[in-house]
């Protein structure tokens, strides 16, 4: 037995050793070395054809864990003899299914039900636990015999896992299928059998294995004591003091008192002290693999990186270790303030290693985002560096289309996961994409502002609706849009007709599979189903459609996005081969017994590096540790593990960033060791302001000045609505963007009713009375209560503002019993009309005009808030009252024309303790400056004023004039306001 020292590239240093032990052409051919994975075995094979000089024959690469381990072996377990075959595995997702119509069936008996979706995710858990038993060969048994006095809340989960591991052999006898994990400890142990009684002919090598399975330390026993035999540990510490050694444990319990000692499983060293014992070798007799890798860095460091990993009750020794044992020649450190930042560093690191030929260098890392992060940055200098540790099929175009589905149909085609649906980078993929995008923005556009009914067939009432409003308002551009949506909307509503399928009560959960399948193809075509991502896509959801049969009952709809995503996240998408030959970002599994010049070590921070342990919601901890089950912690202990390999590096950088995207971070364990036990990492601050500098523009920041444009004369509009003039008067610029370049605010799609949504409402109740009713104040307070209870109703219409709209209502009714009584009559309700006044030709639309005793026209605005003020109407804003008088007087609005005497406010807002009021835009006081005898003609003369410099005139579209008077900021960004605001 062997080990190679952190301090040395395993693989390289393997390959040197074996080479040199077995030579001439077929000394290598005979042989086999079992490995952790495929990707250490692709690792060592490259370690290989890199000291292959006339070329080679390579041994057999095989993977301990390979679930068909008798076939990659191959010959090598010949003769069979008389057992009989190992029975298949059961595929993963069909016990998926089966374990989670056992949970659900067993929560239901006890009277707690759950949805499908969480029964999965706890057949999930299930399987883990059930796994872990089964690899340490663990009697389910136990879990009955052993644990009689639990809390409640644990008892009851080993109540039901009991249940479960009773009912489950019954279910795999039904299929002909045993456990994978069963499988392969069947295999292992036939391994170690046949090899016992009848060694290889060639040699055996087991290399950098560290799992600590009762079946593969048998394994890599059985090999040890080969004699053509070798095992081959990775950075086992062989000098280790004796005394810190026998703190790690396994402890075994006091024959006096019972009590057990703690484990140190946190420690990089208890998985292997662990396996040594199940082999039955003592550390003594492991010796030091002496041949190097010919990229190893100075033997001290394994001394350094043992000291800096010692366990916590021995750390005090570092005070008196002389410098040379605490010192980490080649490794520093740098500390970033974001992760951005540091993704940013580490992508410099990477591109100045590679300046110098033949130069390697990897990012290692477990955070997947920082990983993407480094790609990202790379390929501005075009390298590409995919990340091998590859993405979760949930997260790749064909997962996330799968869930966008499933999404959709659950939320009854809401606009906001319609219209993400719709714009899927998959969707129509392919020449006709840029035609469908622009289809898809103007339906985007059209199903802004509140959420229609549910379901798709209440798409196209919808859009009706809009087209009718938009008529109304005699935007006919906008009619034309939304009339071409509406003959786009056909065609593609029959695309989503799958779906209709999963949406119905009731719907099987094979049906719910093949619905989204269905619309997935309609959508996409082949394009989800292709590619490196595509090709399991397809698999899976084939598989889960057959297997949808033995999974859960009561399936729903809405349980299909977190089912998907659950299932689909355990898909792990590797990127396929062709990046940089020189540039590698690893995951902790595939960065082991792997080495290259440059290590950067990144996302050293707590719950990144290491990992949280995940929680257990069937084994409780006592449990766990009574059985000999891992601890939750022992995942801990491999990544400090693999922290360790990774220090031993020729040079080594050390990153991690002081806060997340959300909050301040914790160091990592490992970090503060580092620091504590060297004084500080050696830093390297020349990639910090690289950092800093590269994307630094040259000078200084050169500020945008308050914009001012002038179009020409001939450009600027002829026309006006009565609404607009405030806006032009008091920020001209934002009349500029709206009017002129045609730039306007977009409602939200699915957004909440705005005050203007509620005002519009409103105005149509108010519009219909008039128009159906004859304005009847009977009518309306039944008129009102129709709307808030009709099925278009927002739900927020209903449950707030009914309260406050209806009150208000019966106030209009009450209100206009009054004004019937006195002889005024209602002559319109929201007519347009329009007029050329100033050489422009000025516009409004006219809530309600009513006739007085004495023939004069009284105007009459509705606000479902407040008012302007009447100072604003002093200070020559909120004219609109006196212009449309002046339209009234001007003939605008038909057959009903003349003088104009009274102007009011209807305003639905609260009043002291009531709800509506009528109010008029004047000051009392005698000397008021705006009356109603000069209201009309002021606000003419205003006009007049404003159409000369801005409309017929060249005065420039100047931003902010008059800021106190301007009510929205919709514009703000547009014409950087930050940048020149308090600076002129």
């Amino acid at each position: 037995v062997y080990t190679i020292p952190p301090h040395r590239a395993f693989a390289d240093a393997l390959a040197a050793g074996l080479l040199a032990q077995h030579k001439g052409p077929l000394g290598l051919a005979r042989g086999i070395v079992l490995v952790p994975t495929n990707r250490a075995a692709r690792a060592i094979q490259d370690a290989f054809v890199r000291r292959a000089e006339p070329g080679l024959l390579l041994p057999r690469l095989v993977a301990i864990g390979d679930p068909e381990i008798d076939e990659t072996l191959g010959s090598a377990l010949d003769p069979i003899g008389e057992n009989a075959p190992v029975p298949p595995a059961i595929e993963p997702l069909e016990r998926t299914m089966r374990l989670a119509t056992l949970v659900q069936q067993l929560r239901s008996q006890q009277g707690d039900p759950i949805d499908a979706a969480e029964a999965v995710r706890l057949a999930r858990d299930l399987g883990a636990a059930l796994d872990q038993l089964l690899i340490e060969q663990i009697d389910p048994q136990r879990l009955h015999d052993d644990f009689l006095d639990l809390s409640e809340h644990w008892q009851l989960s080993l109540d039901q896992l009991d249940i479960v591991l009773k009912r489950w052999p019954e279910e795999l006898a039904k299929v002909s299928r045993i456990d994978m994990a069963e499988r392969r400890n069947r295999l292992l142990g036939r391994v170690a059998q046949r090899w016992t009684e009848n060694p290889p002919k060639g040699f055996v090598t087991a290399a950098g294995i560290s799992t600590t399975a009762p079946a593969v330390a048998a394994v890599l026993r059985t090999v040890a004591r080969m004699e053509r035999g070798a095992v081959v540990l990775p950075a086992l510490d062989i000098d280790m003091p004796e005394e810190e050694w026998q703190a790690l444990g396994p402890h075994h319990p006091d024959p006096e008192t019972g009590f057990r000692k703690r484990s140190i499983e946190t420690h990089p060293q208890f998985a292997l002290k662990l396996l040594l014992e199940r082999m039955g070798v003592a550390r003594g007799e492991v010796e030091r693999w002496r041949w190097g890798g010919g990229r190893d860095s100075p033997a001290v460091r394994t001394r350094a990186i043992s000291n800096a990993m010692a366990p916590a009750n021995f750390t005090g020794k570092w005070n008196e270790l002389p410098p040379r044992e605490r010192r980490l020649s080649g490794v520093r450190g740098l500390e970033l303030a974001t992760p951005a930042e540091e993704a940013q560093v580490i992508a410099l690191a990477l591109r100045e290693a590679i300046e110098e030929p033949r130069k390697t260098a990897a990012l290692i890392t477990p955070d997947r985002q920082l990983a993407r992060r480094v790609a990202a940055h790379l390929k501005r200098w075009g390298i590409a560096a995919d990340d091998s540790a590859g993405r979760p099929l949930s997260e790749l175009p064909s997962g996330t289309l799968l869930i966008a589905l499933a999404e959709a149909a659950a939320e009854r085609f809401a606009p906001v996961e319609l219209v993400a649906l719709l714009k899927h980078p998959l969707v129509r993929f392919g020449e006709q994409r840029s035609d469908w995008l622009r289809d898809v923005r103007a339906f985007d556009l059209a199903m802004r502002g509140p959420r229609p009914r549910p379901g798709l067939d209440a798409i196209a009432p919808h859009l009706a609706e809009q087209l009718r409003q938009t008529r109304a308002q005699g935007r006919a551009h906008a009619a034309d849009e939304v009339a071409k949506v509406m003959t786009w909307w056909k065609g593609t509503a029959k695309l989503l007709a799958p779906l209709k399928t999963a949406t119905r009560a009731g719907a099987a959960f094979s049906d719910l599979v093949a619905a989204i399948r269905g619309a997935a193809t309609a959508l996409s075509g082949d394009a989800v189903w292709s590619g490196p991502n595509g090709r399991p896509a397809a698999e899976f959801v084939a598989d889960l459609e057959v297997r949808a049969a033995q999974g859960p009952a009561d399936m729903r709809i809405g349980d299909m996005p977190k089912l998907l995503t659950h299932l689909m996240a355990a898909i792990a998408i590797r990127p396929p081969q062709g990046g940089h030959p020189r540039i590698s970002i690893l995951g902790l599994l595939e960065a082991r017994l792997q080495q290259t010049d440059l290590i950067v070590l990144g996302g050293l921070n707590e719950g990144t590096w290491p990992g949280l342990p995940n929680p257990d919601p069937w084994l409780a901890p006592r449990i766990r540790a009574t059985l000999g089950l891992p601890g939750l912690e022992r995942r801990i202990g491999l990544s400090a593990h693999d922290f360790a390999s990774g220090l031993g590096g020729r040079q080594v950088l050390v990153t991690r960033a002081r806060r997340d995207t959300s909050a301040p971070a914790v160091a990592s364990r490992f970090w503060l060791r580092l620091e504590a036990m060297t004084g500080g990492l050696t830093r390297w601050p020349q990639l910090k302001n690289w950092a800093t500098t590269i994307d630094k523009p040259d000078g200084k920041p050169q500020f945008a000045k308050r914009p001012e444009p002038a179009p020409p004369i001939e450009d600027r509009p002829n026309r006006i609505s009565v609404t607009r003039v405030d806006a032009l008067k008091a920020d001209p610029y934002s009349y500029y963007a709206q009017s002129i370049l045609g730039l306007s605010r977009l409602d939200p799609v699915d957004a909440e009713p705005s005050p203007a949504w509620r005002g519009t409402a409103v105005h149509t109740v108010l519009e219909e009375w008039f128009e159906q009713d004859g304005g009847d104040p009977e009518t309306l307070v039944a008129r009102a209560e129709a709307l808030l209870a009709s099925s278009d109703a927002h739900p927020l219409m209903r449950a707030l503002w009914q309260p406050r709209l209806l009150p208000a209502i019966e106030w209009i009714a009450e209100y206009s019993r009054k004004l019937r009584a006195s002889g005024r009559r209602q002559l319109l309700a929201e007519l347009r009309g329009e007029a050329m006044i100033a050489g422009i030709t000025l516009n409004g639309t006219a809530d309600r005009i009513d006739a007085t005793t004495d023939g004069a026209l009284a105007i009459v605005d509705y606000k479902t808030g407040h008012p302007p003020s009447v100072g604003r109407v002093d200070a020559g804003f909120a004219m609109q009252l006196g212009l449309l008088g002046l339209l009234a007087e001007k003939g605008a609005f038909g057959d009903i024309a003349g003088s104009v005497s009274s102007f009011e406010y209807w305003s639905l807002g609260k009043k002291g303790d009531e709800f509506g009021y009528a109010s008029q835009p004047f000051k009392r006081a005698k000397d008021a400056a705006i009356t109603a005898e000069n209201f009309v003609g002021e606000s003419e003369r205003m006009f007049g004023e404003v159409a000369a410099r801005w409309l017929t005139g060249g005065e420039p579209f100047t931003a902010k004039l008059h800021p106190e008077f301007i009510d929205y900021g919709d514009y703000d960004q547009l014409m950087r306001r930050d940048e020149w605001w308090g600076r002129d």
